[in-house]
């Protein structure tokens, strides 16, 4: 069998003082390995000496994580460390992506990380997501003050950070507005379940109430929602999701829930229901996700409690009006005591 190698295996080798060029020549490298494996080549060398064992234990989250009491020398060091370096540059990677897919419009959207027992990096007001650089930046508390930044931060952060605050698991966080999954929100309805694998799997979706953007109201709204769900829907705003992995992740779930979104719209204008899972097949994806970590207030429902889509009007209905309802002006009530009228003549002339 052959041996498959993951990042982490590379960065031991490489903290060690081994070279990957030991590995088997056969080896399988996960898509994160073979990265990584890039990116050192990127730097000018393919063999790994005592240097590049130093950049590897540099881009390493600090072995204490730091807190808002931290001195500040402290934080602006981290906040120019190569750990936070690489996580800012990951925020611009999502931010650019967002816009590509127009997710975000003008200057919306916002993105934040945990990097500490309670602060965040995040991004900067009136910045289009799609052109950020790491200089822009910001490093707050979960109270919303900024620590570092030149930049004065998001002025939605307070959202991030209730949730960030109320779901411990929660590493990233990410804000923006999806026309079609931003249409569900505005209709005030939940994206109907049972159709697609991977929106089971990895989305856990409810709706948040509207309060305006960046008050304490809205960010404690969706922030009462995420101990069961990853994904929500702010109505007549956007969607906001988090992951327990990684900022890439907390957009993935957005890619995932807009490419839905959009599937169940087009299912709908088909002109027959759509065909959904049996509650069997239901409950074997359930349990994959809740192999994966990923919450869903579905976790230990019965197989006949799983799907209920009553709220969903795909608005198909029938072409072809029923005969009463084509005559103008009928009255079932009238009709029939108009015919027992005419039963009773009819029997008193026999």
């Amino acid at each position: 069998m052959k041996t498959v190698i993951s990042a982490k295996e590379i960065e031991e080798l490489i903290r060690s003082g081994s070279d990957p060029a030991s590995l088997p020549a056969d080896a399988i490298l996960t898509p994160s390995a073979r990265d990584l494996l890039r990116e050192i080549e990127s730097r000018g060398t393919k063999r790994l000496g005592p240097s590049s064992t130093t950049d590897s234990s540099a881009m390493a989250p600090p072995a204490k994580l730091l807190n808002s009491k931290s001195p500040k020398a402290e934080l602006e060091a981290f906040f120019n460390s190569p750990y936070c370096r690489k996580l800012k540059e990951e925020i611009c990677d999502v931010g650019r992506r967002l816009w590509q897919r127009a997710y975000v419009d003008g200057n919306g959207g916002n993105i934040a990380i945990r990097v500490g027992e309670d602060i965040a990096l995040c991004t900067p007001t009136l910045v289009s997501k799609g052109f950020m650089k790491p200089e822009q930046m910001c490093l707050v508390d979960f109270e919303s003050n900024q620590l570092a930044g030149t930049m004065k931060r998001t002025s939605e952060i307070l959202m991030h950070l209730q949730i960030l605050k109320r779901q411990p698991r929660a590493v990233a966080t990410v804000h923006c507005h999806p026309p079609h999954s931003t249409g569900f929100a505005v209709a005030g309805m939940e994206p109907p379940t049972c159709m697609i694998p991977e929106y089971e799997v990895f989305s856990s979706v409810a709706i948040a109430p509207y309060r305006t953007p960046g008050t304490p109201e809205m960010g404690q709204l969706v922030a009462d929602l995420v101990e069961k769900h990853n994904t929500i829907l702010m109505a007549n705003h956007g969607v906001v999701a988090w992951s327990h992995n990684n900022v890439e992740d907390a957009y993935f779930k957005m890619e995932i829930l807009e490419a839905y979104c959009r599937t169940v719209l087009v299912a709908a204008q088909l002109g027959k229901s759509p065909n959904t899972f049996t509650p069997a097949q239901l409950h074997d994806l359930l349990k994959i996700k809740q192999s994966l970590g990923i919450p869903d207030p579905r976790h230990g429902l019965k197989e006949c409690e799983l799907c209920d889509n009553a709220e969903w009007r795909p608005g198909v209905s029938c072409a072809v009006p029923s005969k009463q309802e084509s005559v103008v002006g009928y009255d079932a009530e009238a009709e029939a005591a108009v015919q027992a009228i005419t039963d009773q003549i009819m029997k008193e002339f026999k």
